[in-house]
């Protein structure tokens, strides 16, 4: 007993370290959960990290009709993505753990650590007709503990008027040499070349790794070759103005609004702004984040997994698995990631959303080419690699230490996690 309080106690601080994404969650906001009763019929529990819709949304109201095509009735309970990570260890701690759980994927290593997921396996639920590279977010030793509801990623949006007047077809850019010589035009021609998110939290971790991964860096290998490639391409377009100084603060939505200026030509975003860039006022375009040699460089995916925690009354388990199937069947999954922006986890529905919105035809392109933080192996070592990469990230923008000895001292950091 006293073991399992100490895995859990220290999961607690590995989900602190997992900072709240704008790709994979929304604002803060909570409410209390509630018991539940009987292994058939009664209150089930249900939480998800989307306070921002309410019972009367799509979202609230799929959530309750799966509830009752289980035969039972689901209370839903919605909190901020960090917040529900830490509550859901707290909950199993006591005793308590919701029926269903709606996870950000990096978390579901930390809660697989800590011995309160079941495997879907065990559960008899069926994930083969999930793309391998977005179930592998939470697969785990050769095992699945949750269903994806959807993912997001990253890519390059652009503004068509600024590459057309400083001469840049956005087809010619490639690989990094391409693109650098594309805001170099961009510069030339008196607008502002690129932002994205270099702030010391996850969210600057998750903007760094399409560059870190597409100059075949290794997390494991913070201070390699690989990775000081990437983080010197970062500082030269600091140093050369070709990307604002305010990247050392900028969230994901911060970026975004120096985008939405129209002084940007290229912004470092995710499928969740393609609302907001049809609202910008001003033509734009999305190709893939180019790798360093060319070709599309790996995404960090984004997104949640329907978990079913342990309980004790395992009895209930026949409903929540009817809940789980019912949230992630393709039916319901064309509605609710168009809803939440996200593409879809299986070819099928990623057509037909295709087939409805073209413009999400890079976004599947990009998560075709996407992985997971927590992937090959690396599970809840994950958030003790990300704290130090993006400090280190900082120290060089800023100009405390070189690219070289911020991630000298990264990995350094990295061990000891």
């Amino acid at each position: 007993m006293i073991s399992t309080r100490r895995t859990l106690l220290a999961a607690v601080a590995a989900v602190g370290t997992l900072a709240s994404l704008t790709a994979c969650g929304g604002s803060s906001g909570s409410s209390g959960s509630s018991g539940s009763s009987g292994s058939t019929g009664g209150t089930y529990t249900f939480w998800d990290p989307y306070p921002q819709f309410d019972a009367s949304s799509a979202w609230g109201r799929l959530v309750t009709s799966c509830g009752t095509k289980a035969g039972v009735k689901l209370k839903r309970t919605a909190y901020d993505t960090t917040d529900l990570g830490n509550k859901a260890l707290l909950a199993a701690q006591q005793g308590n753990a919701p029926d269903v759980m709606l996870v950000d994927n990096p978390v579901v290593s930390t809660l697989v650590e800590a011995g309160i997921l079941n495997k879907t396996s065990d559960l008899g639920l069926n994930t083969s007709s999930i793309q391998k590279n977005i179930i592998g977010a939470g697969t785990i030793d050769g095992a699945s503990y949750g269903v994806p509801i959807g993912a997001n990623t990253l890519a390059l949006y652009y503004n068509k008027k600024i590459l057309t007047a400083a001469g840049v077809d956005p087809a010619s850019v490639k690989d990094w040499n391409s693109l650098t010589a594309a805001l170099k035009k961009v510069k030339a021609a008196g607008k502002k070349g690129i932002t994205f998110s270099a702030i010391n939290t996850e969210e600057g971790s998750f903007q760094f790794l399409p560059w870190f991964w597409g100059a075949g860096g290794d997390l494991t290998k913070l201070d390699s070759d690989k990775g000081v490639a990437a983080l010197t391409l970062w500082k030269q377009w600091v140093d050369a103005g070709y990307a604002p100084k305010d990247v050392l603060q900028n969230t994901q939505t911060t970026s975004w609004q120096e985008f939405a200026t129209g002084d940007y030509a290229f912004s470092e975003n995710g499928t969740w702004q393609l609302g907001n860039a049809d609202k910008a006022g001003f033509d734009y375009g999305i190709i893939n984040i180019p790798a360093q040699n060319g070709g599309s460089a790996p995404v960090p995916t984004g997104g949640e997994f329907v978990t079913v925690p342990v309980q004790k009354d395992t009895g209930r388990y026949t409903a929540s698995k009817k809940i789980v199937t019912c949230l992630t069947s393709d039916a319901n999954l064309l509605p609710t990631d168009t809803t939440l922006m996200y593409v879809a986890p299986t070819a099928s529905v990623q057509a037909e959303q295709v087939k409805q919105n073209p413009k999400l035809k890079p976004w599947v392109d990009a998560v075709a080419a996407a992985r997971g933080r927590t992937s090959g192996g690396l599970g809840t070592k994950y958030p003790t690699i990300s704290q130090p990469m993006w400090t280190a990230v900082q120290a060089a923008l800023s100009g405390g230490k070189s690219p070289k000895d911020a991630l000298d001292a990264a990995q350094a950091a990295a061990g000891k996690g």
